[in-house]
């Protein structure tokens, strides 16, 4: 009768509690009122318990609070803030349309979210930036650049001018995922590294993450970057476009139907060849691309999109080769909003990189290319007010096409042959949990199980022991083993699979309202590789999957960080250490093209990078911009597998190609009147390690030279100064045309920075002597933005 008794207390009291805690949804989606884009990265919060969220990457929000009355702010950079009344005494859902604020649209912030809220966040180690800024920022020929933006920050370096792709935290070029509407892009560059793929006037937001990766991330293990494309504007049609010397573009967008479906296509292309003739030069290098996205609103809980990139670029020296190379993408995607705390998004993903090479005084074509198709489905699940949870699955199927040779011409005296094509399986599951443990302590962690298969091709070579490189004592150097005998697979066996498990963590600790201390570690495997001999990748380098032969990189890597807002500044530092295990390097005289078996030129090592950041911000105000230093070591080692091996460079530590001991940046931006605003940026960079001949001696009438350790040089200090002035005729005009001019100077005081340096014999003395490559002097250039 008492335990009766008890069990009727405690239902009671539960149910008083469960009414007493009461709690419903406020949910919905942000976007801005002029055009109907959703809006990513708004602050929704709730001033009376110093609590809220943001919108995800469609504009969606979900907050669970107790029942009653509240005031809720809604924010974001460029737009006006608003406050909304809101009684809760069920689920509400509050659709809202922020207004531009034309005094705010001329900041220049890097930070989407807002500041205290960056502070309270557990992620750290990403950067992002508006196109707003980007557009700012002086650049070569007055093309607007997100590469060269993005390596304005701490962590952030490029090759060198003329060098295509970017560094992140001392990794290569090929440790970075580039995502544009979540297809991959595996090259981002246009001729070289002179622009970048991405049409500035149709990006929406771009979030660079270079540690605590969160677990729906992989693939890369040095940084992820994350770029959407805008959804087109649902209200009117509008243009917008520019004009420079070198290139122009146009984008149109508009409503298919208002605000249900939109359109957006925009184009690009250089035409600085079609000029070249009026030199008598032959040479032809231009490139073009194409952005396209649709999007419907089938109901308030369905929407559709379908968006795509094509970009090629075209590259010729007269009778000597002829190159072309480029990406293509296209994703279809599916919002589902399964309640107002559970959203969805399903994608179907193609991406295709080609490349290829005619060879015109040998009369054949190369060509090459790696293909996936990709489908991710996601969750976001808003448990409650202090937790949220993301889940989902990943699979991508591979094709690579290591290279396909066919004679131009019936007399050319080659015979067509093809490397063997090579495919591959990758899955993946994860969750991720946000939570807000206390008013002080957030934690982010996340799970990531990854998989990769590499499936049967036509011919797999085979050696003795495995062994397919053997090293020759007697003369100190690795040769390749000669098969003993070749394999075939069907697709659907599987010659070699991996599994791994990626835990990734974060902490922020809020010291008080403005400054916090921050912690995170992740672990990232990878299992394309980038097999390359330059410090920078180009059309020729051959993309391979792990298999047989080759090991996935994982890489481990843990930062620690203080973070500080005050009036109009913030502060971020950061310190990093990142270990990589199964890095690739070739050995020397290495044959990397038109290899069927890169596997007899390459040793398995490790490689490691450490290093400090700094980033201090000025964010309001008619002069912004921010200064960024980096002081960091990458390095490399490549042991011999046995102890008689000398492996490479002796089996120590060597300096990566990308290593850079200082890199410091100063980007500025002054509205000096309504019709001017200037910007200026400086950089300075430690020159890149390089490996020169130490001495030479002659063997049967041949030079040789003899070279020093690997990259125990480095080519001069990089550095130089840029300029811009934007002038608006007419800021204050109505009208629907709007215009403005930017004037811009590259390398101001015309540095001929060292992109390379050879070595020859000067025909005139008989002596040896070096010879430095400088890509950029001055260049002056003028550009006509426009929008209507």
């Amino acid at each position: 009768m008492q335990l009766k008794k008890l069990f009727t207390f405690l239902l009671f009291l539960g149910t008083a509690l469960a009414f007493s805690q009461e709690k419903f949804t406020i949910s919905g989606t942000i976007s801005e009122a002029e055009t109907g884009e959703t809006l990513i990265g708004v602050n929704v919060i709730i001033p009376s318990l110093q609590t809220g969220t943001v919108t995800n990457q469609y504009g969606y929000y979900s907050i669970t609070l107790p029942k009653g009355e509240y005031e809720i702010m809604y924010s974001s950079i460029g737009f006006a803030p608003q406050k909304v009344q809101i009684s809760l005494s069920g689920n509400v859902k509050k659709d809202l349309a922020l207004t531009t604020d034309t005094e705010s649209l001329d900041e220049v912030i890097i930070e989407a979210n807002n500041e205290r809220l960056n502070v309270r966040s557990s992620q750290m180690s990403a950067n992002t930036l508006s196109t707003t800024t980007i557009k700012k920022i002086p650049v070569v020929l007055g093309e607007v650049d997100v590469i060269k933006a993005i390596t304005l920050l701490p962590g952030v370096t490029s090759a060198g001018e003329g060098a295509s792709g970017f560094n992140v935290r001392g990794g290569a070029a090929d440790q970075n995922l580039i995502l544009l509407d979540e297809a991959t892009l595996y090259n981002s560059s246009h001729l070289f590294g002179f622009f970048s793929v991405f049409n500035p006037d149709a990006i929406k937001d771009l979030t660079l993450y270079k540690g605590g990766i969160p677990a729906r991330y992989g693939g890369r293990i040095s940084s992820v970057l994350d770029i959407y494309q805008k959804d087109g504007n649902k209200r009117e049609h509008h243009a917008s476009g520019g004009i420079g010397l070198v290139a122009s573009r146009l984008l149109l967008e508009g409503p298919i139907k208002k605000d249900v479906a939109s359109f957006l296509v925009g184009g690009r292309s250089s035409y600085a060849h079609l000029f070249l003739p009026l030199f008598d030069n032959d040479n032809v290098a231009y490139f073009y691309d194409l952005n396209a996205k649709l999007s419907y609103n089938l109901n308030d809980n369905n929407r559709l999109f379908l968006s795509g990139y094509f970009g090629r670029d075209v590259f010729e020296i007269s009778d000597s080769f002829a190159n072309s190379f480029g990406n293509t993408t296209l994703n279809l995607r599916w919002n589902h909003l399964f309640s107002n705390k559970l959203f969805s998004n399903l994608s179907l993903i193609y991406s295709d990189y080609y490349y290829g090479l005619e060879l015109k005084f040998v009369e054949f074509d190369f060509d090459s290319g790696i293909r996936n198709f990709n489908l991710k489905y996601d969750f976001t699940h808003y448990i409650s007010n202090n937790i949220d949870l993301r889940y989902g699955i990943n699979s991508i199927y591979y094709k690579f096409n290591p290279g396909d040779v066919t004679p131009t011409t019936e007399d050319s005296g080659i015979n067509p042959f093809k490397l063997t094509d090579k495919y591959a399986w990758e899955n993946a599951a994860y969750v991720d949990a946000e939570i807000d443990l206390s008013n002080r302590i957030s934690i982010q962690t996340g799970l990531r199980l990854s998989t990769f298969n590499r499936l049967g091709q036509d011919e797999l070579f085979l050696y003795e022991n495995d062994n397919p490189i053997i090293y020759n004592e007697s003369l100190d150097i690795y040769q390749k083993a000669t098969p003993i005998d070749t394999v075939s697979f069907s697709r659907s066996e599987t010659i070699k699979s991996f599994a791994n498990l990626e835990p990734r963590f974060a902490i922020s600790y809020l010291l008080n309202d403005d400054s916090s201390i921050k912690a995170s570690y992740n672990r990232m495997a990878q299992y394309i590789h980038l097999i390359s001999n330059t410090t920078s990748p180009t059309p020729f380098d051959i993309y391979a999957p792990s298999g047989k032969y080759i090991d996935p990189q994982l890489a481990d890597q843990v930062a620690l960080g203080y973070f500080r807002n005050f009036n109009n500044y913030s502060l971020e530092v950061e310190t990093f250490y990142k270990e990589v295990k199964n890095r690739l390097d070739y050995v020397d005289d290495a044959d990397l093209i038109a290899n069927d078996a890169v596997e007899q030129i390459l040793l398995n090592g490790e490689a490691r990078a450490y290093g400090l950041e700094m980033l201090f911000k000025k964010n309001t105000g008619k002069f912004q911009g921010w200064v960024a230093y980096t002081l960091s070591k990458s390095e490399q080692r490549t042991p011999g597998r046995t102890p008689n091996e000398s492996g490479i460079n002796n089996g120590e530590w060597y300096k990566s190609p990308w290593d850079k001991t200082h890199d410091i940046s100063i980007t500025g931006q002054y509205e000096f009147t309504t019709k001017w605003s200037f910007g200026a940026n400086f950089i300075f960079q430690t020159g890149i390690p390089t490996t020169y001949p130490e001495g030479q001696y002659e063997y049967n009438g041949v030079v040789v030279p003899v070279y020093e350790a690997r990259n125990s040089s480095r080519l001069s200090a990089f550095h130089r100064m840029d300029f811009s002035a934007t002038w608006t005729p007419k800021p204050e005009s109505t009208k629907r045309w709007k215009g403005e001019w930017v004037f811009s100077i590259y390398n101001v005081y015309n540095r001929k920075n060292a992109a390379s340096v050879s070595f020859r014999e000067n025909t005139d003395t008989g002596q040896n002597e070096a010879v430095r490559l400088s890509i950029f002097g001055i260049i002056p250039s003028v550009t006509y933005n426009f929008k209507f």
